[in-house]
């Protein structure tokens, strides 16, 4: 029932996945109007219970330390790591993550860290050959910029199990500015938690059935996902509520003029592609979801 709450709060696009997939995600033939409706006029927003409540000195220990994410809850519980700035459940699957965690602050943001010490580590399944010559980068979850309050920190986000095959138009341009939007947001919250994933969404091919079908690389068939996700949830000031806002972005080249409000989705149709649940902590606590105004 408590999620049945959050569809009816959510000012967004649509209810439905399966129907509404090429609806929600892609910009093509939308009317001039709909890309100026002003969808960040009103987000989601949740109380957050007492023992939730941030306090001030979550702050000092270490600016992105990777185990502040866990008051929320994690979106899943199989094959969860710890890095120093993010936490990731691996699916071995399709050789990438099926989420990744991370805490952002101005903290976080400034430091001495320099990526060009970093390079690209494999830990699991994948393989730097993989992803040679595919056409695809490989495109960080965890963003690197997110983490320059340590050296170490940064060199985490370059392991593989924190990329994805990623296309380059998209993780140059749109991505990077979406990455770049939620390392602003720090100026306006107190934290701001980003949960990044790949999706792999079904689409209605000529017998008019859904399928959902991807690309694989390499020798070890890495998975290519069709579109990426990013929830973001964002600690108000006095700590008494998050907002959330949620992205689908998908995995192809983007025009810039495209605003990023348009691949706003409701946070359930992330959920129900992904089997994945955001903020549980909070869910079971309470059963308000409010719309506010956007600051």
């Amino acid at each position: 029932m408590k999620l049945l709450r959050r569809t009816g709060a959510t000012l967004l696009f649509g209810a439905g996945l399966g129907a509404a997939v090429n609806h929600l995600l892609s910009f093509r033939g939308r009317a001039e109007e709909e890309q100026k409706a002003g969808l960040l006029r009103l987000v989601p927003v949740l109380p957050v219970p007492e023992p939730l409540t941030v306090r001030a000195s979550e702050l000092t220990v270490s600016p992105g330390n990777s185990g502040a994410v866990m008051k929320y809850g994690f979106p899943s519980l199989a094959n969860i790591r710890s890095r120093e700035s993010y936490i990731t459940s691996y699916d071995p699957r399709t050789r990438t993550a099926s989420w990744v965690i991370e805490r952002l602050n101005p903290a976080s943001l400034t430091g001495a860290s320099d990526r060009r010490l970093c390079e690209f580590k494999e830990d699991d399944r994948a393989t730097n050959a993989d992803y040679r010559g595919s056409g695809f980068d490989r495109g960080h979850l965890a963003a690197a910029a997110n983490h320059k309050w340590s050296q170490k920190a940064m060199e985490d986000t370059f392991y593989l199990s924190n990329v994805a095959p990623q296309n380059p138009n998209l993780n140059q341009n749109t991505w990077n500015n979406l990455e770049k939007l939620c390392r602003s947001l720090t100026k306006h919250y107190l934290n701001v938690y980003v949960c990044t994933g790949p999706l792999y969404l079904p689409r209605q091919e000529d017998d008019g059935k859904l399928y959902v079908r991807y690309q694989v690389i390499g020798c070890n068939h890495v998975a290519v996902p069709t579109h990426f996700f990013k929830v973001l949830i964002l600690e108000q000031a006095d700590g008494k509520g998050v907002e959330l806002r949620s992205y689908v972005l998908p995995n192809e080249p983007i025009d810039e003029k495209v605003p990023l409000e348009r691949f706003l989705v409701p946070i359930e149709t992330i959920e129900r592609a992904s089997g994945l649940l955001f903020v549980p902590n909070i869910m079971k606590r309470t059963s308000s979801l409010q719309a506010i105004s956007n600051k």
